[in-house]
């Protein structure tokens, strides 16, 4: 059986990160490989590992190592399927590791997500596979429940635990929190970008300028989960029949924060510079909490958001594959 996952660790002490991404593909059932290479000491491995197992047809690579971290990139110097950078706490918190993984020039682009989140990034591969394949897309659905209950039985056991006299234990503790269903749009492209602000939208041209050259339907809106967080809830529900979320947004990067919590497809994030260089948005958007993945690329580049869709998309269509690789291969100063 041909893996659609494979694990490349920089080094073997990184495997308590890897096993975090081995036990979310078991659950959700996907073959996967896993190897030991070094963008640094066995670059020649590296190479010859992603180019073999792209022709022999793995669908998702997962880069995991710390440090300098640059092996996630090497990976997708040799690949069109999309490659999840995991950046591991070796030094300075991570962080060295986190802007090696994310900060890839156009057009080799490594969706990152957050420090030590092996599960966040099997999660994300997933998904990705779930494009295509409704059985993986149900098991993501049931993961998903997995983690809503884990919050539940934590509330329940926190509030169990606590004593005060003036501690009202049980208000609100019969509040249904049940979703309400929206009828989803059949006008609905493949790719929505969103953008939280006007001030995001010239990022959000050049994700659709790329889109278009690769013949991507896509719908590009503004809507704020802040100002408007009514509308933004029925904005979700009636596209999330769309393939996947783009999401482009400043400071606390609340827009990729909110479409994740609000849809199982692929979420890739694109930071802006609006304030501390984008450092804030790159932060708060790629580190997410286990269960809810933000592919994140880097600061202000929508353009490597749009080889990652085109990427997740080319798995299953050809045209799609064929105008990705002339852009990563052919055409790489566009």
């Amino acid at each position: 059986m041909i893996p659609k996952v494979m694990i490349i660790l920089g080094s073997a002490s990184d495997k308590e990160i890897a096993l975090k991404s081995i036990k979310i593909l078991e659950k959700l059932q996907i073959p996967y490989s896993l190897k030991v290479a070094s963008a640094h000491r066995t670059h020649d491995k590296v190479k010859k590992l992603v180019m073999d197992a792209t022709k022999q047809g793995v669908e998702v690579f997962i880069g995991i190592a710390g440090l300098a971290a640059h092996l996630p990139g090497a990976i997708a110097a040799y690949t069109h399927r999309p490659v999840i950078g995991v950046p591991v706490d070796g030094a300075v918190g991570g962080l060295d590791a986190l802007y090696a993984c994310v900060q890839m020039p156009f057009p080799t682009a490594v969706t990152t997500v957050g420090i030590n989140r092996g599960d966040n990034a099997a999660i994300l591969a997933g998904e990705i596979i779930a494009s295509y394949d409704d059985a993986v897309a149900e098991r993501i659905s049931d993961l998903r429940v997995e983690y809503q209950k884990k919050v539940e039985a934590g509330e329940k056991e926190l509030i169990e635990s606590l004593e005060g006299e003036y501690f009202q234990k049980d208000f609100l503790a019969e509040e249904n929190y049940e979703k309400i269903d929206f009828e989803e749009l059949d006008d609905t492209p493949d790719v929505m970008i969103l953008a939280g602000s006007y001030s995001d939208m010239e990022i959000a041209k050049n994700v659709a300028i790329l889109l278009e050259r690769m013949q991507i339907e896509y719908k590009l809106d503004y809507i704020s989960p802040i100002r408007h967080a009514k509308d933004f809830e029925t904005y979700m529900s009636k596209r999330n029949n769309a393939k996947l979320f783009i999401a482009i947004s400043g400071l606390s990067a609340l827009v990729a924060g909110s479409v994740v919590a609000l849809t199982e497809k692929p979420v890739i994030g694109v930071p802006c510079s609006k304030k501390l260089d984008g450092q804030d948005a790159l932060l708060t958007m790629a580190n997410m909490p286990p269960g809810v993945p933000v592919g994140t690329v880097g600061i202000d580049n929508g353009r490597n958001a749009a080889i990652v869709a085109g990427e997740i998309l080319a798995i299953s269509d050809e045209k799609i594959e064929e105008n990705l690789k002339w852009i990563k291969y052919k055409n790489a100063d566009l």
